[in-house]
């Protein structure tokens, strides 16, 4: 049961909080884009481990991962440094 809600609530979220972070960054926010594109990336982890895991796409989950570095990195820059 769990599982299937955490499913839909990633069907919402993952569009939101993806197209969110790139609206904010395109506004001139991008320390908050980047706040939003990491609030994204649960369920792309999520998502494209299902995906890696049911069609064998490696790529796209391989992708998440070093996107999740990439963010983070960009929250240290923009909000610690």
């Amino acid at each position: 049961m769990n599982k299937k809600l955490f499913n839909s609530i990633s069907q919402f979220a993952l569009p939101f909080f993806t197209i969110s972070g790139f609206a904010l960054t395109s506004l001139k926010y991008p320390e908050w884009g980047l706040v939003f594109a990491l609030f994204s990336q649960p369920f792309w982890l999520y998502s494209s481990h299902r995906a890696y895991k049911n069609a064998g796409q490696i790529g796209l989950f391989i992708s998440s991962i070093i996107m999740t570095f990439i963010i983070v990195l960009g929250i240290i820059n923009y909000w610690f440094l």
